[in-house]
């Protein structure tokens, strides 16, 4: 859930509240039988009529205030009925009430949108996920059959074919356990100081591999297929170290050039840049191509999980490689984000390093 929700702890007074709204009943109720026994003393009028007439007054302003108190609860409880069967589409309209009854009412819509966020993220979940399983599944079946029935040889070009269907199943595989891994809570971090120029340059060196569709890769090491984009790599100073999980930082950097390389244009350039920030161990990461660049009106959109990068040309994935990245830096108390660029798109990544 989105954890939204207020804390626990002492309303406010409140004229609107039901307990201010109880004590008026009462205090008026004994007003009314209080000054119609004054008149039946002064009048010689008889106590069981005034009796009477305390009794409907009282049972009329009852009513009164009972209705706007159960109407609410009434249409509440269809609601979370509606819920209850899988209609996240029902709200409660007392969400603007200035009482008791008004906060639960928004809490209700509140539960009302995380669930429907929910089922709506595991819908596309599903959908995502099939369709990105049902292209390599079935490459690899039509490439297999085609050797079981004689069509071809089971030379190394078919089998290189075959493996890399297999890399894709894989890739796709690494991608869903970080997302189990992102919905289970935190990981925890196995933090160390490593000098940046070497660990970036094995990054980039493994992305260029998966270019080149050659084997013994690490399947969360890049996913594109394009070996046209020249990777650039830009550290200063030269000795420059960082304080970070490398595992963790890899599926950053290798998420993002993924992203960048598969967005840029023919023969274009992808530069990643390191820097130093403030704080022993702190990085800034620059991740830079020179594709259309992302609209500012998605820009917070592109972090979120499915955002298949529809602003921009070229196959936009499963859309969890971003959402990835945001989370791991995440996990070391960094800030990632679309930075200002006249060409292209600039990720930026900031690091704290050791505390």
């Amino acid at each position: 859930m989105s954890g939204r929700l207020p804390g626990p702890g002492l309303r406010p007074f409140s004229p609107f509240s039901i307990k201010t709204k109880l004590g008026t009943l009462v205090v008026v109720s004994v007003f009314i039988t209080t000054g119609l026994l004054m008149v039946a003393m002064r009048t010689a009028t008889e106590v069981r009529f005034i009796t009477v007439f305390s009794v409907i007054a009282s049972m009329l302003i009852t009513q009164f205030v009972a209705h706007s108190l159960t109407a609410p609860l009434d249409e509440m409880t269809t609601v979370a009925k509606a819920i209850s069967h899988g209609d996240f589409t029902r709200r409660v309209r007392g969400s603007g009430r200035r009482d008791e009854l008004g906060d639960l009412a928004a809490t209700i819509n509140l539960m009302a949108d995380d669930l429907e966020a929910v089922d709506r993220h595991r819908k596309e979940l599903v959908a995502n996920v099939s369709h990105e399983l049902r292209t390599p599944i079935a490459a690899l079946r039509a490439v297999l059959e085609n050797v079981v029935d004689g069509v071809s040889a089971a030379d190394p070009e078919t089998m290189r074919t075959a493996l890399k269907q297999t890399e894709r199943l894989g890739r796709l595989v690494e991608t869903l356990l970080d997302l189990s891994r992102v919905d289970n809570g935190a990981v925890p971090l196995k933090a160390r100081s490593f000098e940046v120029w070497p660990y970036l340059s094995g990054v980039l060196k493994e992305s260029g591999l998966a270019a080149a569709g050659r084997p013994g890769l690490a399947s969360g090491s890049g996913g594109h297929t394009r070996n046209d984009v020249h990777l650039h790599l830009d550290v200063f100073p030269s000795d420059l170290a960082a304080h970070a999980d490398a595992e963790r930082l890899h599926q950053v950097v290798a998420n993002l050039i993924d992203n960048a390389v598969k967005h840029s244009p023919p023969h274009g350039r992808v530069t990643v840049r390191a820097r130093r920030a403030e704080g022993p161990g702190s990085l800034v990461l620059e991740v830079q191509d020179e594709g259309p660049g992302i609209p500012e009106s998605e820009r917070l959109r592109v972090f979120e999980r499915f955002n298949r990068g529809s602003a921009r040309s070229g196959d936009g994935g499963t859309g969890l490689g971003l959402a990835i990245a945001r989370w791991a830096v995440g996990l070391h108390g960094g800030d990632i984000g679309v930075a200002e660029s006249p060409r292209g798109c600039r990720i930026l990544v900031t690091l704290p390093g050791s505390s």
